[in-house]
């Protein structure tokens, strides 16, 4: 009697964690480890949890590809750079080959970035040659997540 009622309340945790892993996934991708590490936190077994995720991979409800797609084009899209994106990835537990797959691109493409979001920013006039406004612009590129050496070439040399 106890095994199946065990049996039970391990089915009725595995809907529910589908049930709740689809509602997520209408609002926007989800990468398998954001999705395992949510589902876990609303207090679905882990082993129910594995069972769900792995179902919904194999039924391709559920990819990291896509999700890193789709990611890394929203924060391009936001001006965030490479190192910042990297770091967003690695912190919702993706893979490292999938992010370099995903990030790496041209210094031509990040170049444009990098120029889009500090004319945003700071205008489209010419770069300000003074030491100061320079500093400010590198500083706030930097925290965008845009490596130096990419800073450096956007905004040429501070003296």
């Amino acid at each position: 009697m106890a095994h199946a009622e065990e049996a039970h309340d391990a089915n009725a945790d595995v809907r529910s964690a589908t049930e709740s892993a689809l509602r997520m996934l209408t609002g926007r991708e989800h990468s398998t480890s954001e999705l395992k590490r949510k589902l876990t936190a609303r207090g679905h077994a882990r082993a129910a949890v594995d069972r769900v995720v792995d179902g919904l991979v194999d039924r391709a409800l559920v990819s990291d590809r896509r999700f890193v797609e789709a990611f890394v084009h929203g924060r391009v899209e936001r001006g965030q750079g490479p190192v910042r994106i990297r770091a967003a990835l690695r912190e919702r537990g993706v893979d490292d080959d999938l992010i370099e797959d995903a990030v790496t691109q041209s210094a031509a493409f990040w170049l444009e970035r990098i120029e889009r979001v500090r004319s945003k920013k700071f205008g489209a006039r010419p770069l300000a040659l003074d030491r100061g406004a320079w500093t400010r612009q590198a500083r706030f590129l930097s925290q965008r997540g845009f490596p130096s050496d990419l800073i450096y070439r956007a905004l040429g040399d501070r003296d």
